[in-house]
């Protein structure tokens, strides 16, 4: 395990070359209503480049019954954190990652997904925002990884549609109803209404 987020870390931190893709900056990701996919449909993600036609993610929209209170009932900040976990995505589930909104980097093993918005990767530090930002902070279970060109085929293929990156719809504090505002809009935007 150590050893995935070790290689996501050093993903992550490459510089995006200047490669012609349809996605080579940080989106959000909105399922199409034809995505009928038990982990995919109906999602809403935030997708980063990684370098090589390569994409991470998290899905945004999927709010757990899992407090982090339940899984670390022996740490006193988790006890402080009322959201609910998220699922993240169906990679490397079993560890939690933060998406923090702050003006500066949180440090460590963190990577600017846009604007003011990182992820925090490290475990270590992950804690340190449950200490000290816990409100300015979502925590999700995994991630979505695409390799190489995948995430432009699913595009093409007519799976998502491609926002650009708003760091004020990753963190809405309820995600109730998202997907079918976004969807309601984008089908608005494709159909030239």
């Amino acid at each position: 395990m150590k050893t995935f987020l070790a290689i996501i870390v050093l993903a992550l931190s490459w510089t995006v070359d200047a490669i012609a893709t349809e996605v080579n900056e940080t989106v959000v990701l909105v399922a199409k209503r034809q995505l009928r996919d038990r982990i995919y449909g109906s999602t809403v993600l935030v997708a980063r480049p990684v370098g090589n036609d390569q994409h991470i993610g998290f899905i945004v929209n999927r709010p757990s019954k899992i407090t982090l209170a339940q899984l670390f009932p022996d740490h006193a900040p988790s006890k402080k954190v009322a959201d609910p976990i998220h699922v993240g995505g169906p990679i490397n589930a079993d560890s939690i990652f933060a998406l923090v909104q702050t003006d500066k980097s949180p440090g460590g093993h963190s990577v600017k997904l846009m604007g003011n918005l990182f992820v925090v990767i490290d475990s270590n530090l992950v804690d340190s925002v449950i200490e000290n930002q816990a409100g300015k902070a979502r925590y999700v279970a995994g991630l979505v990884a695409w390799r190489s060109g995948e995430l432009r085929d699913e595009i093409k293929k007519g799976a998502w549609y491609v926002l650009d990156a708003d760091p004020s719809l990753v963190m809405r504090k309820s995600t109730e109803g998202l997907w079918e505002e976004l969807v309601r809009r984008s089908e608005i935007r494709a159909n030239g209404i």
